[in-house]
Parts: structure tokens; C-alpha cells; sequence
């Protein structure tokens, strides 16, 4: 039998392969868009050719691509074009930054911006709608908060929008209201739509321009693999499915993309778009919902009162019967499904629904997982195993919210269960890593390192240091255990002959240098579908033999 040649040959001392839990030595071949051999350099030597292009990285890390497994590609891509407000530590601040902004775009019909918390600002006081009409009277203005569940916006936006005293609240979240009873700029979960349908109307030609960016920015990341999920409604227009697969048939596509659309009850479109997208780069994977909000706004769903406003538990996005009968229904069509779940009671009925659907439908190999789990009950943290749930977390999270506002909203006994991610993994959930872009950034080595330290928000303290999981667990989670979440495994995840050549190689071994030094480690190569799509230099030593 003929020798397979090799397109590629890249080799270094530090392989992590995820196939054990330090790099070794190693080379790996490859052929097309597939590995076809690993082993010792001389092992792999006969599937050198004339025209094998050989790459020597000494000690940088070789890697399985990062694969996020949770975030909003082109939301996230308009994101790279808006003011960041994070930095602020009072609203006088973020209101200059607006300024500063606004005098940089002057050609943006809107403008747009996020990360802002007012549990940074010195006051911890929610701004409204007055300081921003005094700074921009005439130019529409959108602020989404750090955690994406609520905005802040002027005046002006809100008269585009239409939205007046006399707005009725939508069926999940509300329109902030001043003591006259007149909209006070904060808006609450599905009110921000009203707004988003006009600052987000984009052309065509500006969606293509959106996802380039997106997918450049990725690339140089080491992301090779993501999944975008159904975020709300509104957002839904920027989701142009013709213009990914227009990227797909031009080849331009460098990252493959799993898509999430909303489990809604409406079975047929989402079936349609199942049968339609089916490809190594582009699928359909499953069905994604809330079932709740975010803790600092108080829209996280409890199974207990808030504990600094014993009035509300927060509620669920849809009824329970509503939320348990969609699942059923999807589950029974052989949809993977997961749902934003926060608070302990949304976690709980997230769970209660899977459980339901193998009641109703029988057991099967159905991956559907939670997302976030942020405040789980303990009682429910066996379920993950026993339902066969993906534990789909974004570990930066518990370091983005400022640490002493989120416990003042839960209180001490429920804040030993925040970000439960070793204990959960100890109870044999799987777990699957992501950063939820553009709420946090699409750096995958910032989610990793909270994961080794659980820093927390004061940039010293660490958060519950029994969560710690170790190096080698957390880029699993972030390689295989994507992977496996979307049915993958058998293709994606590790560096094995036979899977799709996905690589990422770090300017660094993560295995050799300071924890803290792993968030500033650059990509030095990213692979994808076996054709470079980042190049850190581009002066690669390159022998030919």
C-alpha cells in the first residue's frame, strides 16, 4: 500500500493531544482537512513528501482548536464596533466615554455600547435616561449592561421606539418607570427589543462586513469551533442564515458554526432549517430558550426570595407547563435543547423538563444541557449525570459581576453554590466551556484561567477555592467536552488520526508558566479544516525535503 503523503507536518515538545493531562512530545500529519498520523518525529517522517510543509515549534503549545460552546457571533460582531463602558467607576465616567464615542462615529445613525454595571459605579446607583439626553439630545443611544439582560437608553431612542407612559410591559420584563409614571431609560429584558429593531437594521452588505470581522477576530484567537445561540428575539434579524452559507460556498468560512435557534413551539421552521443546514462548517444542532434573567437585576429565578428584596424570587421567562410541553415536543423530533438557567428554580425546572421529555419519549442519547448554572440547589447537582446534561458554563462570569453585590442579592447560604464547576464535574456532569461573546470577550485563555484560580471580581481573592479545576480539566472542557456536547466527539475535541484537523499552537506552554501569565498567552497558529486561518508571523521557519 502507497504511503499517504502529508500536506502538513507540525511538530513540538508540548503536544496536549486531551488524550492524557500533560503535552509530550509529538508530531502530527496532516492530509486534506484530516490528521493522518501522531506519534515521535520519526514516526511521522515517512509521511513527509517534497511538498510536505514542515512546522517546528520547539516548546510553543500544540492544542485541539478551542471549540466555545455559547455565544452570539453577530451581536457579538456589532459589539467589536461599540463603546465598551466597562472601565467605568461612576456614571459621570461612562457618561464620557459615551461622549468620546459619539465624537469618534459621527456617520452612526445609533450608537451603541455595553458592559456597563452600576455595581462598579461609586454611587451603585442605576443611571437613567436624563444624563444621556443632556450629553446626546438628538442621536438615539443604547447601552446594554455588563450581563446583556437590560439596557440603558436616551430619549431620543426611546421616541424612535415608540415607547411612552402608556407602553404596556412585555410578557417577560418591563419598562423602567420615573415616580411621574414616564419611561425612565432602564428597560428590562424582551422591552429592549422594541429599541433593538431599529439600532440593529443592518443591510446586507453590513452583515457580511459583521461576520467578516467576527470570524478574523476568532481566528486569531485559536476559536476554530462555536455555537450561536438564540439570544432574544430581536437580534434574530441580525442571524442572516443565506449570508453564512454564501461564506460557506465562497470558502470563506474559518470557523465551523453551530447554530441554536429558538425553541418556541414552532417545530416546522426549526425542522426546515435542520434539514437545510447539515454540513462539517454549518449546521443546525438544537433548539435554544431563558428560562430566567441575570441575579444583579433580580430576574434570576429562585427557588427562595431574593435575600435584599424579599418580595420577589424573580419568575420564569414562559409558564413551567409551557417551557415542560415545548421540550417534549422538540425532544421528540430528536432536537438537542438548552435553556438559560440561572437561578436555582430555573436551573431546577430546566432539569424537571429533560426529565420529563425521557418520561414522556423514552430514554436517549439527547445532550441537552444547562447554561450559566450560577446558583444551583445542591439537590439538583446529581441530575446532570443521571439526565446524561451538559454543564455549559463560562467560567469569567463569576469574576465579570461585582462579588459584593451579587452575594447581597442571594445571601450566604445560597452563595456556597455559585459557579459550581468542580463539584459539578466531581458529580459526573460533563462539562463545556464557552464565553457567552460579546458578554465577556472571546478570549477562551480568560475563561480558563478563572477556572484554574477563581479570582474573583477584586482581582486578589479567590471565590470558593474548592471549585478549582485543574489546567488539563479546563482546556478538555473547552476542546472534547464542546465536542461531545454537540455530538461531535467522534470528529472534533482531540488530536487523534481520523479527526478533522482543528489546531490551535500557543506562543506558550500554558503547562510551564505562571497561572496568571495564561490570560495575556497570544496564538502563535490557527488551524481549520487543515489550512491556516491565523498566522502569528509569517516568517515560519519552513524546510522542505
Amino acid at each position: 500500500m502507497n504511503q499517504q503523503l502529508a500536506d502538513v507536518i507540525i511538530s513540538s515538545n508540548a503536544v496536549f493531544t486531551g488524550l492524557s493531562d500533560q503535552p509530550e512530545p509529538a508530531s502530527i500529519a496532516i492530509k486534506d482537512n484530516k490528521i493522518i498520523a501522531v506519534g515521535s518525529e520519526e514516526e511521522v517522517k515517512p509521511y513527509s513528501g517534497e511538498n510536505t510543509k514542515i512546522h517546528q515549534f520547539n516548546d510553543q503549545l500544540i492544542l485541539p482548536g478551542f471549540h466555545d460552546f455559547h455565544l452570539h457571533m453577530m451581536d457579538g460582531a456589532v459589539s467589536m464596533n461599540s463603546a465598551n463602558l466597562f472601565p467605568a467607576r461612576s456614571e459621570e465616567e461612562a457618561l464620557e466615554m459615551i461622549r468620546e464615542f459619539a465624537e469618534s462615529r459621527p456617520q452612526d445613525p445609533w450608537l451603541i455600547g455595553a458592559s456597563w454595571d452600576a455595581g462598579y459605579w461609586d454611587t451603585q446607583q442605576l443611571p437613567n435616561r436624563s444624563s444621556l439626553d443632556r450629553i446626546l439630545p438628538d442621536r438615539p443611544v443604547l447601552m446594554f449592561h455588563a450581563e446583556g439582560h437590560y439596557a440603558w437608553v436616551n430619549s431620543k431612542a426611546l421616541e424612535i421606539a415608540n415607547i411612552t407612559r402608556h407602553t404596556e410591559n412585555p410578557s417577560y420584563g418591563m419598562i423602567g418607570k420615573d415616580e411621574n409614571g414616564e419611561p425612565n431609560g432602564l428597560l428590562y429584558e424582551k422591552a429592549m427589543e422594541a429599541v433593538i429593531l431599529h439600532a440593529y437594521d443592518f443591510t446586507k452588505e453590513q452583515k457580511r462586513e459583521l461576520f467578516t470581522n467576527f470570524l478574523t477576530h476568532a481566528a486569531g484567537l485559536g476559536v476554530t469551533s462555536v455555537h450561536d445561540l438564540f439570544a432574544i428575539e430581536a437580534l434574530e434579524m441580525l442571524n442572516d442564515y443565506d449570508v453564512f452559507k454564501e461564506f460557506e460556498d465562497n470558502g470563506d468560512l474559518t470557523a465551523r458554526i453551530h447554530l441554536w435557534p429558538a425553541l418556541n413551539g414552532n417545530l416546522e421552521r426549526v425542522k426546515k432549517l435542520r434539514d437545510t443546514y447539515q454540513s462539517d462548517k454549518l449546521r443546525v444542532s438544537g433548539l435554544k430558550q431563558f428560562i430566567d434573567g441575570v441575579i444583579t437585576a433580580r430576574t434570576a429565578y429562585l427557588l427562595e426570595p431574593y435575600a435584599d428584596q424579599p418580595n420577589t424570587r424573580g419568575e420564569s421567562s414562559f409558564p413551567p407547563e409551557t417551557i415542560k410541553k415545548w421540550v417534549v415536543d422538540a425532544d421528540k423530533e430528536g432536537f438537542s435543547i438548552r435553556f438559560h438557567a440561572i437561578g436555582d428554580g430555573a436551573i431546577r425546572l430546566a432539569l424537571d423538563a429533560y426529565e420529563e421529555a425521557q418520561k414522556t419519549n423514552g430514554k436517549r442519547d439527547s445532550r441537552h444541557s444547562v447554561e450559566h448554572i450560577e446558583v444551583i440547589h445542591p439537590d439538583d447537582i446529581h441530575r446532570f449525570k443521571e439526565l446524561g446534561v451538559t454543564a455549559s458554563m463560562q467560567p469569567d462570569h463569576f469574576a465579570m459581576s461585582e462579588r459584593g453585590v451579587y452575594t447581597e442579592r442571594i445571601g450566604t447560604e445560597r452563595e456556597k453554590y455559585v459557579f459550581s464547576i468542580n463539584t459539578l464535574q466531581e458529580a459526573g456532569a460533563k462539562l463545556a466551556f464557552g464565553t457567552d461573546f460579546p458578554i465577556d470577550t472571546l478570549d477562551p485563555l480568560l475563561q480558563i484561567y478563572r477556572a484554574v484560580t477563581r479570582i474573583d471580581s477584586s482581582g486578589k481573592t479567590v471565590w470558593h477555592p474548592h471549585e478549582r479545576i485543574t489546567l488539563a480539566e479546563a482546556l478538555k472542557a473547552y476542546t472534547a467536552g464542546s465536542a461531545y456536547g454537540s455530538f461531535r466527539e467522534k470528529e472534533l475535541g482531540t488530536l487523534e488520526v481520523g479527526k478533522l484537523a482543528d489546531i490551535v499552537v500557543l506562543e506558550r506552554n500554558l503547562f510551564e508558566i505562571p497561572v496568571e501569565e495564561i490570560p495575556n498567552t497570544k496564538v502563535q497558529l490557527t488551524i481549520v479544516d487543515g489550512k491556516v486561518v491565523f498566522d502569528h508571523t509569517t516568517s515560519l521557519i519552513e524546510k522542505y525535503h
